[in-house]
């Protein structure tokens, strides 16, 4: 692959120097390469793949120091695994705070946007949180199965975390589903962009989208307003109703039905990137830079939300 590990867990008192995000940058690359290429198509067609990936995911979450559980279930006589890691707060809170971002890939396809870029923005953040004194809980979740036939079905693997958490009636003060996050043609254009992109590429998107629903629009306009204040990618906050597709489309969708306040960060690839959901979404058609200021932008956002300054 010729790219080199990550480093062990980032520690979040050094600021984002130069350096510090060109570690980032090879980390992001790292991981996305892995798990699009070395590993590649990963979901129930494709088992021996997708348990590859929860075997690193899992890996690399204990190896930034975050003690990992598993919740598996069985979809067609098969074990899948949502893979969770968690920081316990230090403030006492029995408040969580979820991030996740799932691990499988469309039937066809390597997955490297969709979604290796959000699994590598989740890793990241973990390395860098890893170090940090929290007072609220916060959880790491790669979902299995968001992915056609199991979006929105009972075998979606955030659904099933989703509920068990309810159940449990576990205190989830906000979630955030990380999807499709290196998109960015106008920030960071990738290597084989063809030429006539290159005549578009000022017009095409380069703003991260939180996207919520009207109930958990407070949590996507104070993540973006901190976010603001860390990262110089433009971002940009947007509450619809749910049920508009687009809107409800990835993980987050499982939180708003078990009755938690949940936003999606996306580079709004169905709109924006034509590689979406085919053989060609590979890892060297991801902006790694534009994806670094993502983790940059969320990082802020998420101390203060684990800190218990917003949605209080």
């Amino acid at each position: 692959m010729g790219l080199p590990s990550p480093s062990r867990p980032i520690t979040s008192d050094a600021g984002w120097a130069a350096d510090r995000r060109e570690k980032l940058i090879t980390a992001l690359q790292h991981d996305v390469w892995v798990l699009a290429s070395d590993i590649g198509e990963r979901n129930t067609g494709k088992y021996g793949n997708l348990d590859r990936a929860a075997t690193f995911i899992d890996d690399a979450l204990q190896s930034a120091g975050v003690p990992v559980s598993h919740q598996t279930y069985t979809v067609r006589g098969l074990a899948c695994h949502n893979i969770v890691g968690e920081l316990a707060g230090s403030g006492g809170s029995h408040e969580v705070v979820v991030l996740g971002a799932h691990y499988d890939s469309v039937q066809g396809g390597p997955g490297a946007n969709d979604n290796a870029t959000g699994v590598a923005a989740l890793l990241a953040l973990a390395r860098v949180l890893a170090s940090s004194r929290l007072s609220r809980t916060v959880r790491f979740v790669a979902f299995v199965n968001e992915e056609p036939p199991y979006i929105r079905t009972k075998k979606m693997g955030s659904l099933v975390y989703a509920t068990a958490c309810r159940h449990r009636r576990d205190d989830i003060v906000a979630m955030l589903s990380l999807e499709t996050l290196g998109c960015f043609p106008a920030y960071d254009p990738p290597v084989n962009d063809p030429w006539p992109a290159k005549l578009l590429r000022p017009i095409q998107g380069r703003f991260l989208a939180l996207v919520s629903n009207m109930k958990s629009r407070r949590l996507a306009y104070t993540v973006a307003r901190t976010f603001r204040g860390g990262s110089d990618l433009p971002v940009r906050a947007i509450a619809l109703p749910g049920f508009l597709p687009g809107v409800r489309s990835s993980d987050h969708w499982s939180f708003w039905q078990c009755g938690y306040p949940a936003m999606m960060a996306t580079d709004t690839a169905p709109f924006r990137y034509p590689y979406y959901h085919t053989r060609y979404d590979t890892p060297d058609r991801v902006s790694y830079r534009a994806l670094a200021e993502v983790i940059i932008g969320l990082h802020g956002a998420i101390i203060d939300l684990t800190m218990g300054k917003m949605m209080t």
